[in-house]
Formats: structure tokens, C-alpha cells, sequence
């Protein structure tokens, strides 16, 4: 059989999170769609919260650590990203931000993403759309029309809320194991193997770099 890797990020702060169990069941339709087409499917889960530290560090000083690097490199090989954050204030998570931040510009450009999001109430389920897709396209990614957004009442609440969840999660896991299969696999150059010199990084005279 063909074989597929998903990098599964989520952005839960505790353990378990609703954020989580959002990723694991977007990770379980897309299991099942690739399978249906004849590819057998490898599943990379990453925590954001196990490298919360390592963010805010690369932050201040530009350069990440081994750990984020080889959890950078992960999401980068993927032939697909799921991508799930807590809504808080209407949008994604710092966390979820920061990770995002850190990545080398283009580095996401034609990867495919299927978008999911948890929050306390169904009054923050356009945040999918107002806030994660911008970035997204921002970042030159290929977002499948269908998010997946989960409010509390939609776990366990009633078989109907229940049904309806996953609907959506499997319409968007076909959508997006369909653009998975489309999509070339492009070998992408490591943005660390020639990094910048310092000497340009503390100038600001690194090409597109900008020091804030």
C-alpha cells in the first residue's frame, strides 16, 4: 500500500483536553478515508505544551533547540498537518501562535492542513474562519473547505449533538485525504543547515529578516 505521514499538532494546555480528543478523532477519520483509497497511514501526534519553553525561547533568541528542531522537521516532512487549537478571546491560542511563528517562511507553502478547534460555547465556531484560516493562508497552506469546530455541547451531550460532530469530522477527513493524494510530495530543503550569520541576524541585513 501507498504510504502517508499526518502530523497531528495540537495545542491543548491540559492533559486530557478536549483539544486533544478534537485531534485524535480528525487523526481516526483520516485514518479511515486514506485507508478506503489504499494508503496506509502513519500518524506523528505532537503537544504543544511539552514545548512551550522551547517556543519562548526560540522567540528570544532565534534559534530553537534540538527537541523543537526535530518537532519542527516532523511537521515539515508531513504530507499533511492537522492543526487544532482552544479558542480563547475568539482565536487561536498563543501557543498555537508561537508555534507557527517559529517556522521558516514558505515552509508551509502546498502542505495540506485540515483545521479543528474546541471552546466552551458554539458562539466561538466562526473563529475557524475569521482567525485560522488567514493565518493559514497567510502561511501559503492548503486548507480544506470543511473546519471542525467543537463546542462542550457537542461531547456527549446528546446522541444527535454527537451525530452531528461526526458528520463534520468525517466530511473533512475526506476532504482532506482527498488533497493529501493530490498534492506532489516535495522534498523541502532545512532551513537550519545554512542558517543566517549572527553578525547579519544583530545587523538586521539578513535578506527578508526583519528584527523586531
Amino acid at each position: 500500500m501507498t504510504q502517508r505521514t499526518v502530523a497531528v499538532v495540537s495545542a491543548g494546555l491540559r492533559k486530557p483536553s478536549s483539544t486533544r480528543l478534537l485531534a485524535d478523532q480528525l487523526a481516526a477519520g483520516t485514518e479511515r478515508a486514506l485507508r478506503k483509497r489504499g494508503v496506509e497511514p502513519r500518524f506523528d501526534i505532537i503537544e504543544l505544551r511539552e514545548h512551550a519553553h522551547d517556543l519562548a525561547n526560540n522567540l528570544l533568541t532565534g534559534f530553537p533547540s534540538p527537541s523543537l528542531r526535530s518537532t519542527v522537521d516532523r511537521v515539515l516532512n508531513a504530507d499533511g498537518l492537522v492543526a487544532v487549537t482552544p479558542i480563547f478571546t475568539a482565536s487561536y491560542s498563543g501557543l498555537f501562535k508561537t508555534f507557527f511563528d517559529v517556522l521558516e517562511h514558505g515552509s508551509l507553502a502546498g502542505k495540506p492542513v485540515l483545521l479543528g478547534a474546541t471552546g466552551g460555547t458554539e458562539r466561538h465556531s466562526l473563529a475557524i474562519d475569521n482567525a485560522m484560516r488567514p493565518l493559514f493562508a497567510y502561511l501559503r497552506a492548503l486548507v480544506v473547505p470543511t473546519g471542525v469546530y467543537a463546542a462542550s455541547s457537542d461531547w456527549g451531550a446528546t446522541d444527535e449533538g454527537q451525530q452531528a460532530l461526526s458528520e463534520r469530522i468525517d466530511r473533512a477527513a475526506t476532504e482532506f485525504a482527498d488533497l493529501i493524494l493530490k498534492t506532489s510530495r516535495v522534498e523541502r530543503p532545512d532551513g537550519y543547515d545554512e542558517p543566517v550569520p549572527f553578525d547579519q541576524l544583530l545587523a538586521g541585513r539578513a535578506g527578508d529578516i526583519s528584527l523586531p
